[in-house]
């Protein structure tokens, strides 16, 4: 093309087709000669000559346009999120770029789920005359623009997120890991058969659990989330955060009207962390001034727990007295000895964390009656002796708390709610009226056959001692005093000085 450009060879090669002379140097042609008029005769064969020369321009002008078409290079601008970044040869060279940084992210943090970000990536198709375009630093200049996250889970409980796992699938686990944490379960993972916190005195009799019901009492949310990797926690670590929590020592001094149970209730714990932090406490007994050590693991879910207790318990016989005219008064004879029966009790617990916060006797049942003995005495009648068959000692009652060993104590009668009115539940003699160690006022009535039983907490006593009283007769009223945690009935029985349940006689 070069030729082309130069006017001076362009304008020879046309006068030597055309045959033209060349021009003098005063710029005039030569003069006519004779030949003149031979060559004009003859000026045809010079245009033909020409028309060639046309001819041969066209060729050589389309073989340029063809060498430019031949050596002209298509390629591809990038853009990312609308800013040219640089040309590469063709769009497949970027796809394989994103696929080679993908499949590093995966062998690189193979056990998380990593997303590349690379941004919205654009292209522009262009050409240009023998184009090179620079694909390996453009290449480099956008792999250096990729970030990287992971996909994680975020465990939220109550609104506040605890931790983040790599997914569902962890969390779920790790949240059935703490639920089996406080549920009572054998190594073969059924219900294990563990002794009741309420149980016949000599301690034989072994209760089976069964768990009725089992909760995390906070929301939790599992929320799907874009994090970083660090911000993936090992899932071990996260189950001893959430099991662990905070601790934060608290310590209370006791005040005027306060009791184990009110304090319990106060701060929102379990009786069982009070007894467990303080051993020196026997029989209920704090006072005031006394420094109590409350700090408890704060874990940072709740796991409840509703476990049904089965246990069987003996029945004590009654005893039936036969009047005999012919026999001297005092005097007796046994007629027929009693057997004991059986009965089913079965006591709903629940617990937080482990730590018991209520129990309730929701059935009872009898397997087998006891079977009456009988005693034949003299005709003479004793008005203060028991027959031996106790009467609940409240109307419309409830059981609140039962008979038996708990938290390293011996709780040695049943608490119980109601009519506030308070009967006796026997025949016998009034022997103490008063105040007694964490009783408060205290009623105990001698039934005259071995029987002793106990009345606490009341807020007023109507009887005297040394009275007669008889079964289901009004002796005071439902109270709160002494070590007491609310208003209710501590009731007590007594065989021969000896404690018993009475829930083997009522």
């Amino acid at each position: 093309m070069a030729f082309f450009n130069d006017k001076g060879r362009f304008r020879k090669l046309i006068q030597s087709i055309r045959g033209d002379r060349p021009t003098s140097t005063h710029g005039q042609a030569d003069a006519p000669s004779e030949g003149n008029t031979v060559k004009r005769m003859l000026r045809k064969k010079p245009l033909i000559a020409a028309v060639s020369g046309i001819a041969l321009l066209a060729v050589v002008g389309f073989t340029g346009t063809q060498y430019v078409k031949a050596h002209t290079v298509d390629f591809v601008e990038v853009y990312q999120n609308g800013k040219l970044i640089g040309e590469v040869k063709s769009k497949d060279q970027v796809a394989d770029l994103i696929s080679k940084k993908k499949q590093e992210l995966k062998a690189n943090k193979a056990d998380l789920a990593m997303v590349l970000d690379t941004g919205k990536i654009t292209f522009g198709a262009k050409s240009a005359y023998k184009a090179e375009p620079d694909t390996a630093i453009t290449l480099q200049k956008l792999e250096g623009l990729f970030t990287s996250h992971a996909e994680g889970v975020e465990m939220v409980v109550n609104g506040k997120r605890v931790g983040v796992v790599k997914d569902k699938a962890t969390a779920n686990a790790l949240l059935a890991r703490v639920q089996n944490k406080y549920t009572p379960q054998t190594k073969t993972g059924k219900v294990a058969e563990v002794t009741a916190l309420s149980y016949s005195g000599d301690g034989s009799v072994k209760s089976k659990t069964a768990l009725k019901s089992v909760k995390i009492v906070e929301n939790v949310a599992l929320k799907e989330a874009d994090v970083q990797p660090t911000d993936i926690a090992d899932p071990e670590q996260l189950y001893l955060q959430i099991i662990k929590g905070t601790v934060k020592p608290t310590k209370y001094t006791v005040q005027d009207g306060d009791c184990v149970g009110c304090i319990a209730s106060k701060f929102d714990i379990s009786p069982q962390v009070i007894y467990e932090r303080n051993k020196w406490i026997k029989d209920d007994m704090i006072k005031v001034g006394d420094v109590l050590d409350l700090t408890v693991l704060k874990p940072q879910v709740t796991v409840q727990t509703v476990e049904n207790v089965t246990e069987t318990e003996s029945i004590d016989p009654q005893t039936v007295i036969q009047k005999n005219s012919n026999m001297k008064a005092g005097q007796q004879k046994v007629i027929r000895e009693g057997q004991s029966g059986k009965k089913q009790l079965v006591y709903r617990l629940v617990k937080q964390n482990g730590y018991l916060m209520s129990e309730e006797l929701i059935s009872e049942v009898v397997l087998e009656p006891s079977v009456p003995a009988i005693v034949m005495k003299g005709t003479k009648v004793v008005l203060n002796e028991g027959s031996g068959r106790f009467a609940w000692p409240v109307t419309g009652h409830r059981l609140t708390s039962f008979f038996g060993q708990r938290w390293g104590a011996l709780h040695r009668g049943v608490d119980m709610v109601g009519n506030h009115n308070i009967m006796a539940a026997d025949n016998g003699t009034v022997t103490f009226t008063g105040t007694r160690p964490g009783l408060g006022n205290c009623i105990i009535i001698n039934h005259n056959n071995g029987y002793e039983t106990y009345y606490g907490h009341l807020s007023k006593i109507t009887i005297k001692k040394g009275q007669t009283v008889e079964q289901g007769q009004s002796i005071g009223v439902m109270g709160n005093t002494g070590h007491s945690f609310g208003t209710h009935l501590h009731f007590e029985v007594h065989k021969n000085g000896v404690l018993q349940n009475p829930l083997k006689y009522l």
